[in-house]
């Protein structure tokens, strides 16, 4: 990445690396742009990137100021363990128009990608996961994208992206090298049932906030079968995170909003992932940046936790079960992971489907998938992927 890329970027100051206690900290880690300093991005596995533009928010503007909020709290928190070479690039300055600075945003998680540098982007809006998005187009490679948010942000104007429609953007995306889209965490009372039903006619899938308050961990192969993560703060509850201008009384606690980044760390197949709509002008006593700094560490714990399972091995490294059920014309195939326990399901293209590089397709399960299966039961994650791949 050229050194003419810092000239987009904000640096760093210096006073979040105050550290009167003498106890470690991630300041001291972490290689920070500083107006003296520009670190070396080539071998980071991590490089955080805040950007100031929150202009597409509508009531929660003030966004854009976040990520130093962010910054302050994160810093001053003790480094997780498996420490691995992790940089700070800095906040990029907000474009003269949106688009400026969503073409900036493009360029700069493209090129990081490229280095096998994972961004964690500090905003901004959530509109900024569309340019975001399209950074990982040159890797010619079916993405899943998979959202945290009370809502989902389809409807009103596609000629007008803002945080509440931006999804218009990626779902009708030329060239369409979306291959699923999740989101985690919707609230029925503030979701379209007709946008659940074009959900469900497209075949991707929605999660309830219910199912996060029953058992998060059951989303745990959601997450570790996406390629770009985007958490809207909206979807925690106002208790746990204030600091936004559509907080409301239910949502994730802090517990299971720090479980989905680390989940989401965890995955051996992530590109990217982005914390957006933290607004410090609505924070009280600071909680909600101290939550959204938590959520950042977590992932960055998960991070350094990777193991190399799928799609980093070979597939001769798993342990493999197969079930035989009644009534269907496949077997259905589990995988189990030596490194992390993890399972998955290896699931066929359908004989009508000719020439394909891959004869199966895995997708993340749990082991109680696998049981419900052991039990005579179809499961429905298999069968939504064998649809998905006719």
């Amino acid at each position: 990445m050229s050194d003419a890329i810092y000239e987009l970027l904000s640096s760093v100051d210096t006073p979040y690396f105050s550290n009167a206690e003498g106890t470690p900290r991630l300041a001291e880690r972490i290689e920070v742009h500083r107006f003296d300093f520009r670190p070396q991005i080539e071998g980071a596995k991590v490089a955080i990137l805040g950007i100031q533009d929150g202009r597409r928010s509508g009531d929660n503007e003030g966004c854009a100021t976040g990520p130093s909020a962010i910054r302050e709290a994160l810093y001053r928190l003790t480094p997780p363990r498996n420490w691995q070479h992790t940089i700070d690039l800095g906040d990029l300055r907000p474009g003269i128009t949106e688009q400026d600075t969503a073409a900036a945003v493009r360029t700069l998680v493209s090129e990081l990608i490229e280095m096998g540098v994972i961004p964690l982007v500090l905003g901004g809006g959530q509109d900024l996961t569309y340019p975001i998005y399209q950074a990982l187009q040159p890797l010619g490679q079916a993405v899943n994208l998979v959202t945290i948010d009370g809502r989902l942000d389809f409807g009103a104007d596609p000629e007008d992206m803002t945080s509440k429609n931006y999804l218009n953007n990626v779902i009708l995306h030329e060239p369409n090298y979306l291959f699923n889209f999740s989101n985690i965490g919707h609230q029925g009372y503030l979701t379209d049932p007709d946008t659940l039903d074009l959900m469900e006619q497209m075949q991707f899938d929605t999660y309830r906030l219910g199912l996060a308050h029953e058992d998060v961990r059951q989303l745990e192969p959601v997450l570790r079968d996406a390629d770009l993560v985007s958490f809207d703060l909206s979807a925690v509850r106002a208790a746990d995170h204030p600091a936004h201008a559509e907080a409301g009384p239910n949502g994730l606690d802090a517990l299971q909003a720090c479980a989905l980044a680390r989940y989401a760390g965890l995955s051996d197949r992530l590109k990217a992932f982005g914390v957006f709509e933290h607004n410090p002008d609505l924070d009280q006593r600071h909680l909600g940046a101290k939550l959204t700094a938590q959520i950042a560490w977590h992932f960055l714990e998960g991070t350094y936790s990777q193991v190399a399972d799928f799609p980093k091995c070979d597939k001769a490294e798993y342990t493999r079960y197969v079930v035989d059920l009644p009534n269907i014309d496949h077997e259905v195939v589990f995988l189990k992971s030596g490194r992390s326990d993890r399972w998955w399901m290896d699931i066929p293209y359908p004989s009508d489907v000719k020439q394909h590089a891959a004869r199966t397709l895995m997708v993340p399960c749990t082991y109680e998938t696998y049981q419900e299966a052991a039990q005579g039961e179809l499961p429905d994650r298999w069968w939504r992927a064998f649809q998905k791949l006719a």
